[in-house]
C-alpha cells in the first residue's frame, strides 16, 4: 500500500504539488489525470525517490520511502522522457535491467518482444516514438516489480498497442497483486482500466473516487409528464438532483444517489416515460467538478 501526507514540493517560480494526501490500495490500477503542470510527473517522481519533497511524507508497505533502497528495488517507473544506454539494444538494457532487479524475468522479456514484434538486437536509437515507448514498457513488466508507475503511456501507441498494454498491466495486477499508477491527460485512455481515478489540478488533488463509485452513485434521468408541469414539481420526492433542464413534456437530470429508491420516488409523479441512462467518466468527471466550483473544461484542456 502507498500512503501520502500532505505532500508539496516547490521550484523556484512555481508549486508543482501542494499539501496532496492519498492512500493507494495494493493491487489496483490507480489513474490520474490533469492538465500540463497539473502535478502528475512530479507526483511520480517523489513516489520513486527522484525528487524529496519539501514538505509531507511518503510511506509503501509502511516504510518510508526516501532514500530507502530495499523499497526502491521493488518499484519500476517508466517515465515520460524516456532514456536508454547510449548505442543500446533490448537486449543489452534487459542486462542492465537484471543487475538491478533480481525478479528480472528473461523469458518474459523473451515473449513480449516477440508478441510486441521488436527486434532486440536492433539499436534503440533506430525505434520510432512509439516502438521506444513499447521497449520501455517491456523492460519494465519484465522486472515483475510491486509497484509500476506509468507517466502517460500510451503516448505513442497505436490503439491495438495500447489495448495490448493495457490487458498486460491488468494481467500483472491480477497474476501478482502489482499495484500500479497511471497518469494521463485522457479520461477515456483510463476508463475500461482504473480501479480508483484521482483528478490533480494547479498541483492539488481535488476529486479521487473508486471508479465503479464514480459510475454508480449519480445517473441520467429522461422523464415525461402527461400534464403540463414545472421543473420544482421534483422537489418534494427529496432527490439529490443536478443539472436539471426542462424543455416541453421532457425533464432531463443528473441525480445522485440509489438507483432504485429515485426511480420509486420518480414513478410516484405517473410519467408517460422514464429512462435512466448511464454517464460516462467524462460526464461524471464534469458535474463532480462543477460540484467543487471548478470548470472542467478548463482542467483537462
Amino acid at each position: 500500500m502507498i500512503k501520502t501526507y500532505n505532500l508539496t514540493k516547490q521550484f523556484e517560480d512555481f508549486t508543482a504539488l501542494s499539501d496532496v494526501s492519498c492512500s493507494i490500495p495494493k493491487g489496483c490500477i490507480y489513474g490520474m489525470v490533469g492538465s500540463n503542470g497539473a502535478g502528475k510527473s512530479t507526483f511520480l517522481r517523489l513516489l520513486t525517490g527522484v525528487y524529496k519533497a519539501d514538505k509531507g511524507k511518503i510511506y509503501i508497505d509502511d516504510y518510508p520511502l526516501y532514500e530507502n533502497s530495499d523499497i526502491k528495488k521493488r518499484i519500476c517507473y517508466v517515465p515520460d522522457e524516456l532514456y536508454f544506454l547510449p548505442s543500446s539494444s533490448m537486449k543489452r538494457m534487459a542486462q542492465f535491467y537484471k543487475s538491478i532487479y533480481e525478479s528480472f524475468d528473461m523469458e518474459r522479456f523473451t515473449s513480449l518482444t516477440a508478441q510486441f514484434n521488436l527486434n532486440p538486437d536492433k539499436n534503440i536509437s533506430t525505434f520510432s516514438k512509439g516502438m521506444k515507448r513499447q521497449a520501455a514498457i517491456i523492460l519494465a513488466l519484465s522486472s515483475k516489480p510491486d509497484y509500476l508507475f506509468f507517466d502517460e503511456t500510451f503516448d505513442g501507441l497505436d490503439p491495438v498497442m495500447r489495448n495490448l498494454v493495457k490487458g498486460l498491466i491488468c494481467k500483472d495486477v491480477i497474476d501478482n497483486q502489482t499495484t500500479s499508477i497511471i497518469t494521463s491527460h485522457s479520461l477515456r485512455e483510463l476508463e475500461d482500466i482504473c480501479d480508483q481515478l484521482a483528478l490533480l489540478h494547479k498541483g492539488g488533488l481535488v476529486l479521487e473516487n473508486d471508479i465503479n463509485n464514480l459510475k454508480t452513485s449519480q445517473f441520467k434521468i429522461q422523464i415525461a409528464l402527461s400534464d403540463e408541469y414545472k421543473a420544482d414539481i421534483f422537489t418534494p420526492l427529496e432527490l439529490d438532483i443536478h443539472n436539471i433542464k426542462k424543455s416541453g413534456s421532457v425533464t432531463n437530470m443528473i441525480v445522485r444517489g440509489d438507483y432504485d429508491t429515485t426511480m420509486d420516488k420518480l414513478k410516484t409523479l405517473n410519467p408517460i416515460l422514464i429512462e435512466a441512462l448511464p454517464l460516462t467518466l467524462e460526464e461524471v468527471f464534469t458535474f463532480e467538478m462543477e460540484a467543487l466550483g471548478y470548470v472542467f473544461d478548463n482542467i483537462l484542456d
